[in-house]
């Protein structure tokens, strides 16, 4: 827990969670701030695992979180095609903490209790609809939290930010 912000993000995740009555699995781990890190400590974890990336349009008034297996890859033009959104930029860490309340390195959808407004859209790899479990770091990358695709969906309601399920690569 490198700050206070990443401390109340951690809690609020928790809370919000609870509140809703979605349960989920805890597995702590050494601070992981990759995916390729992480996937390290997910033996007997039976989840999709999942890679976030916080982008940013051209304009820099549109920001984008992107979702998907993290055993796949992503080139960020034919990623520009799928999603139409013209020319897009990893945002800042000044943006992500704006945004997200997070710290790179802990990237993850939780980050979206702290987006008030709205203002991130969500574009999720179709192929997790599959996924009877999903994980994310709970705003810090010392754990991942698993929990169940019906519970991802209720939280994504719960939250408010528009997202969408699409192919994301081939």
């Amino acid at each position: 827990m490198s700050n206070n912000s990443n401390l109340r993000g951690h809690k609020e995740v928790y809370q919000t969670l609870d509140m809703l009555g979605i349960k989920y699995s805890y597995h702590e781990h050494p601070p992981a701030p990759t995916v390729e890190e992480a996937s390290k400590y997910w033996d007997g974890i039976e989840s999709a695992h999942c890679k976030n990336l916080f982008f940013r349009n051209h304009k820099g008034n549109r920001h984008y979180l992107v979702i998907f297996d993290y055993r796949e890859t992503l080139n960020i033009r034919d990623l520009e095609q799928r999603l139409k959104q013209g020319k897009l930029s990893f945002a800042s860490p000044k943006r992500m903490m704006k945004y997200l309340g997070i710290e790179p390195g802990s990237v993850s959808p939780f980050g979206l209790i702290h987006d008030k407004e709205n203002h991130v859209h969500l574009f999720l790899d179709k192929n997790l609809k599959n996924a009877e479990h999903v994980s994310f770091h709970p705003n810090l990358n010392t754990a991942s939290l698993v929990i169940s695709q019906s519970d991802f969906r209720k939280f994504l309601e719960h939250i408010g930010n528009s997202y969408e399920f699409l192919e994301l690569y081939d």
